[in-house]
């Protein structure tokens, strides 16, 4: 209890210390002094309120026994740890959720250890909300809420589809760089993976004359993309 009191003090004290040398920045300062002693901490607070009561509702459902065995177990605690640090930092409802949903079946489905539930845990925390998406897009559609879902985020799949003006045509430009690198991080987490054109008569893989590199026929996901997509409570 006493160190704890020490670690409380020493944090109060560098939040005290940190709001007056803000405080003296002359332009800013009042405003940063601001956001460091109230607004940030109460955004998290109110974050983190928010998915104790998303992860809450989920626990419910979930056999109290299996709770009562689980409630020792270190694997279990650092996934909870885990899950409140990612929860503090989420901006969004649906983000929320997604934690939410990782833990909660981690704990049911007898597939996932909690292990691999932190792993995906960790695989959330690298993405942000359009890589979500377009994992998603990627995995393609398979029923009607498939359907639904890429008619509602398609500006995310293509971009800008027509454009007259010079703005419009560096908007596209912009856009389409960030998805290429979107998809090269999804491709580099081992989420999704390409199909490439290839040759009938060298039998190799067609190159992009503008891009240098092999063309891409259509991308789909792995077996770790899908499973990210099915614990996070999208498919």
């Amino acid at each position: 209890m006493e160190k704890k009191n020490l670690d409380d003090n020493n944090m109060d004290r560098l939040a005290s210390l940190l709001k007056g040398g803000l405080g003296m920045v002359p332009f800013a300062g009042s405003m940063l002094s601001e956001l460091v002693g109230n607004i940030i901490p109460n955004q998290r607070i109110d974050r983190l309120t928010k998915y104790a009561i998303e992860l809450d509702e989920r626990l419910s459902m979930v056999p109290i026994e299996i709770l009562n065995k689980l409630k020792s177990d270190e694997e279990f605690i650092d996934l909870i740890e885990e899950s409140f640090f990612q929860a503090s930092r989420a901006i969004t409802d649906e983000r929320r959720k997604y934690i939410a949903s990782i833990v909660t079946k981690g704990l049911t489905n007898e597939a996932i250890r909690l292990e691999e539930s932190k792993y995906l845990l960790k695989l959330l925390q690298e993405l942000n909300d359009i890589e979500v998406i377009l994992l998603k897009l990627h995995y393609g559609v398979r029923n009607d809420s498939d359907w639904e879902f890429r008619k509602l985020h398609e500006g995310v799949l293509y971009p800008i589809t027509t454009f007259t003006q010079l703005t419009d045509r560096n908007e596209k430009q912009k856009k389409t760089a960030f998805k290429e690198t979107y998809d090269l991080h999804l491709e580099r987490l081992g989420l999704i993976f390409h199909r490439y054109r290839m040759d009938s008569m060298t039998k190799t893989s067609k190159q992009d004359p503008y891009k240098g590199k092999p063309r891409i026929s259509g991308t789909d996901t792995t077996h770790l993309g899908k499973m990210l997509l099915e614990q996070i409570g999208i498919i």
